[in-house]
């Protein structure tokens, strides 16, 4: 059987990083882009051999840097996940709302989270095609509710992203090509905020943190047989802190 291919952006840390674990773990052949390098500490061997430094933040450069992809992935791409995403806060570490952001934070905000997840998905295309592949973009509880930590640009962009799936999955269903989404909640990782202790006992049902695993585990099923017929959907990771 073809080994199959996953290539995840914003692998570094978190769900991220859970994720290419778990379809390493798997047994598929793991690509990841990140602007960070590759962590010494991830585990398998061809992991800086298989890591492209992509700046998702410079459009041109994700442009520029497709040929690469193309000649790393060799023709098929399985499963692309649009996992990169960033939250400007302000000097205090507080959220960041209309009044306080301008152009170019605006930019440099949905260049990363929005714009570069439809170019790259554009541009492999053909790989997806010939795999008959999926995509899965990491959406977020914030793009359907006003949250208390993350900025006016993040959630705008997180809600973009939410109907970019949608006309995704339209248009690249009918070549065999199933786009869907996920949205996180308050996910235990590193870039959870002071205060995140009351939302879990305040708003969330099940009164815990999510574990990143719960997510990487999500994400893998939506790109295996188990998931065929799933398509255009948005599947809330929260322990109910949507209800």
């Amino acid at each position: 059987m073809t080994q199959k291919t996953l290539l995840l952006t914003g692998a570094s840390r978190g769900i991220g990083h859970a994720t290419v674990k778990h379809f390493n773990a798997a047994g598929w052949r793991v690509f990841t882009a990140s602007r960070q390098n590759w962590a010494a500490d991830c585990p398998w061997s061809e992991g800086l051999m298989n890591h492209i430094h992509l700046d998702l933040e410079d459009i041109d450069s994700v442009e520029q840097n497709l040929a690469l992809i193309h000649d790393k992935l060799g023709g098929r791409l399985d499963a692309l996940v649009n996992n990169a995403g960033i939250s400007p806060k302000s000097e205090t570490g507080s959220r960041l709302g209309v009044l306080e952001m301008g152009y170019a934070d605006w930019i440099k905000v949905f260049n990363v989270n929005l714009f570069s997840t439809a170019l790259l998905a554009k541009g492999l295309f053909n790989e997806l095609k010939v795999a008959k592949g999926c995509v899965i973009n990491v959406t977020s509880i914030a793009g359907s509710r006003v949250h208390p930590f993350a900025g006016v640009a993040y959630a705008t962009s997180k809600a973009a992203l939410s109907a970019l799936t949608r006309e995704m999955a339209y248009d690249f269903g009918p070549h065999g090509i199933r786009v869907n989404a996920i949205a996180p909640g308050e996910i235990d990782t590193s870039i959870l905020s002071p205060g995140t202790e009351e939302i879990v006992q305040r708003d969330i049902p099940l009164h815990r943190l999510g574990k990143p695993e719960e997510v990487a585990s999500l994400i893998y099923f939506l790109c295996t047989g188990g998931a065929s017929y799933i398509n255009g959907s948005e599947i809330h990771v929260n322990g109910g802190q949507h209800v």
